[in-house]
């Protein structure tokens, strides 16, 4: 399971994620992907963030029981 969060996103960034992923609410994106695609994923949400900014949280075998990463530059 992933969840990415974006605030300030353009437009092109936000259809790209509605591809891959269920908007819950506005940009709020989750999905189930291995590591292959998601990172894929969070590449072009780096790429594409613009002005913006964005946080990716995905399950991973830790104590915690999951693993985060952001960009953007009000992170």
């Amino acid at each position: 399971m992933l969840v990415i969060v974006v605030e300030d996103a353009p437009p092109r960034l936000r259809g790209r994620l509605a591809v891959w992923l269920l908007e819950l609410r506005a940009g709020v994106y989750v999905g189930n992907y291995g590591p292959r695609v998601r990172e894929m994923i969070w590449s072009q949400v780096c790429a594409y963030i613009e002005g913006g900014n964005g946080v990716i949280a995905w399950t991973a075998p830790n104590d915690a029981g999951f693993e985060f990463d952001t960009c953007g530059p009000n992170r």
